[in-house]
């Protein structure tokens, strides 16, 4: 309780932030023995804007993430994603209008964002559903 609301009051006084600059990136998850994706939106100051979680990589599942992300926090000036095409092709079907960025060490923001997840994942053994990742990844962000 007391978290959210700290996060509630820096996301008001930085809301400027949120328009700048979005890392976007997934990581590999298993659920239950099989393999799924946990993609994650962050803004510049590794405050996480979304979590979702898909079976797939491919362009549906970036296009779902992507409508979720601009629904809650709407649109960005500028987009950092790995070099994943999926990324660039649901970007020019929204037309989000905001600059997509990729290169090597521009999503380091994302990719260091999943760390702290990495080591608690291990200690907890991995997940047994979709719905325990996705509060884990909600409390953890």
């Amino acid at each position: 309780m007391f978290a959210a609301e700290i996060r509630k009051r820096r996301v008001e006084r930085r809301h400027d932030c949120v328009h700048g600059r979005w890392h976007k990136d997934e990581v590999f998850v298993k659920i239950d023995g099989k393999q799924w994706y946990l993609w994650r939106a962050v803004d510049r100051e590794v405050e996480v804007l979304d979590v979702y979680v898909a079976s797939k990589r491919d362009k549906a599942a970036a296009l779902k993430f992507l409508k979720r992300v601009l629904k809650k926090h709407g649109r960005a000036r500028e987009v950092a994603t790995d070099g994943l095409p999926a990324y660039g092709a649901a970007i020019a079907e929204i037309g989000v209008g905001a600059r997509h960025e990729t290169g090597r060490r521009l999503n380091n923001r994302g990719e260091n964002s999943h760390q702290p997840f990495r080591r608690r994942e291990r200690a907890m053994r991995r997940f047994r559903s979709g719905r325990t990742l996705r509060k884990f990844a909600s409390i953890l962000a």
